[in-house]
């Protein structure tokens, strides 16, 4: 009796060609968001650069308010992309 071999059935060679798409469209999505990420980073760094459009002369406890949010959202972020834990406020 002769017995197939399991990697070049016509099953077998669909779920590899299924398995090379879900990778293939896994990249695509993963480029795109590192892509929208390094944007996002590079306005951020742009802005912090500009002193966050406010000059010296102007500065409030508003715009400090503002700073701490974002720099405690920039915290939560920087915990989970280095898998630490959750930073107190």
């Amino acid at each position: 009796m002769t017995r197939l071999n399991p990697e070049t059935t016509p099953r077998h060679e669909l779920r590899a060609e299924k398995a090379r798409r879900n990778r293939d469209a896994a990249l695509g999505a993963f480029v795109s968001r590192k892509a929208e990420i390094d944007e996002m980073l590079a306005r951020l760094q742009a802005l912090s650069d500009d002193h966050f459009n406010v000059s010296p002369d102007d500065v409030n406890w508003g715009h400090a308010g503002s700073l701490g949010h974002i720099a405690e959202r920039l915290r939560e972020l920087c915990a989970f992309a280095f898998g630490e834990d959750a930073p107190d406020a």
